[in-house]
């Protein structure tokens, strides 16, 4: 008997999680059975694979959905993070291991007790950001505790940008996910984090003007902008009474400065939707934040406005965008600013068939060991093929594809809603990892912190 594995879901990060999981199906005998509303974009090499079958399933229909999941032996939820919930709970009833790259929400976490009454594993967060962060993390920090020293610091940070030789935009930038998480980014509360102790705050408004600055030895500089909740890991790492904790998102210089102009312009707000959106050009949803002026043009009240002289690479970049052409129209109804936003930088943002994205991770962990202040920085660079194989997908779908196989191969057995933060998790998944090019280089660094001597900090 085959051990059926089902997929839920084929967006843009299961490229590398479906040839893993195909590649070992003879070796491991697996079914793989791969579920979606459109399997007509997957490509032939999987669907026409002996051991898969896809088949079109709307995740809405209650009969078709649990019939798949019921004669599956582990499902992977691929689909968009809020209909993980519809999945689960049909895992809890039919008794099967649950496998997503998504965040815990509140609903998935209410299964814990469920799932560990029934013996299963349900684990999340196993893809890139949330997932190899917190492996490489408690990989790094659990040594550092094996050696009886304390824990002061921990910053992480992240990015998916685009590689060097496909860089070919002002912005430096490039979708390489789900744009509009990068469009609402930092919105729906304030960035908060622990400094030296400190609590500290930042609203959204200011958000992409609290930059800090990391070298990537063969990449150069990029910098960092807080995420909005750096405290929510503290219990699950056990860094209760760290002295600094900071979790962030890594862009190219300049980008946050030039980010900052729609965010100041309102353009990322997503509370409201603008009746007459369907047919406005461009240029109209730009004149929509500006002041009136019966002489000026566009172009000259949103200098005036955002206070930008001519020959500012700011102008420049906001001018690459094409957010002045009156001949480029908004195809969406009734769309919020931010749906809007994101669909004018799909023109412009949105990978070519050849062009290649790169992940960049980048750890420090500042310990104490008899009595003296140490530090190592730890950093990851994946860059991907093409549009299709990106170091997105292989970053999110690979951990996924190995920790689905580790639970049905009863490596990982520890019950209940949970995070990759176990050695029996960590451990087997970052080693081979280092197969496909995803490890980490780490550093001795002097521990600086910050400003450790002055009451101001």
């Amino acid at each position: 008997m085959r051990r059926k594995i089902l997929v839920v879901g084929t967006g843009k990060s299961t490229s590398y999680l479906l040839d893993y999981l195909l590649q070992k199906a003879e070796e491991e005998n697996l079914q793989l059975t791969i579920c979606d509303l459109n399997t007509d974009a997957l490509p032939d090499k999987i669907k026409l694979h002996p051991a898969c079958t896809a088949i079109k399933l709307d995740i809405f229909n209650d009969v078709a959905r649990r019939k798949v999941i019921k004669e599956s032996d582990i499902v992977i939820s691929m689909l968009p993070a809020h209909f993980h919930i519809k999945v689960a709970v049909d895992c809890i009833q039919y008794g099967k291991h649950f496998v997503t790259a998504s965040y815990i929400s509140d609903e998935i976490m209410a299964l814990d007790q469920p799932a560990k009454e029934r013996g299963l594993v349900f684990m999340n967060e196993i893809g890139l950001d949330p997932g190899i962060d917190h492996m490489s993390a408690m990989q790094v920090i659990d040594n550092i505790r094996d050696q009886g020293a304390k824990m002061i610091l921990f910053e992480s940070f992240t990015g998916g940008l685009v590689a060097p030789e496909s860089d070919n935009n002002l912005w430096n930038y490039k979708f390489t996910w789900n744009p509009r998480n990068v469009v609402v980014a930092g919105q729906g509360g304030v960035a908060k984090f622990i400094q030296e102790g400190t609590y500290k705050y930042i609203p959204y408004h200011k958000l992409f003007r609290r930059t800090e600055f990391l070298d990537v030895e063969g990449y150069g500089k990029f910098e960092v902008y807080a995420n909005r909740d750096s405290l929510k890991y503290r219990e699950a790492y056990g860094l209760q009474n760290v002295l600094t904790l900071y979790r962030g998102t890594m862009r190219r210089v300049g980008f946050s400065k030039a980010w900052n102009m729609f965010v100041q312009l309102g353009m990322t707000d997503d509370s409201y939707t603008i009746e007459n959106s369907q047919g406005m050009s461009y240029r109209e949803f730009v004149n929509l934040y500006l002041p009136y002026s019966p002489t000026n043009t566009v172009e000259l009240k949103m200098r005036h406005y955002l206070k930008i002289d001519q020959d500012d690479i700011m102008w420049e970049k906001l001018m690459e965008l094409h957010l002045f052409d009156s001949k480029r129209k908004i195809e969406l109804k009734n769309a919020t600013p931010a749906q809007i936003l994101q669909r004018i930088l799909e023109d412009s943002w949105t990978l070519a068939e050849t062009d290649k994205d790169m992940i960049v991770m980048y750890h420090k962990f500042g310990y104490e060991l008899n009595g003296k202040k140490e530090q190592i920085d730890s950093n990851m660079v994946v860059t991907g093929e093409d549009r299709t194989y990106t170091a997105m997908a292989k970053t999110v779908g690979l951990p996924v594809a190995m920790a689905t196989l580790l639970i049905l191969n009863k490596k990982i057995t520890n019950p209940g809603v949970q995070l990759p933060i176990r050695r029996e998790v960590y451990e087997p998944i970052l080693e081979e990892l280092k197969s496909f090019g995803i490890h980490f280089k780490e550093y001795k660094v002097p521990y600086l912190g910050y400003n450790p001597d002055s009451v101001a900090s």
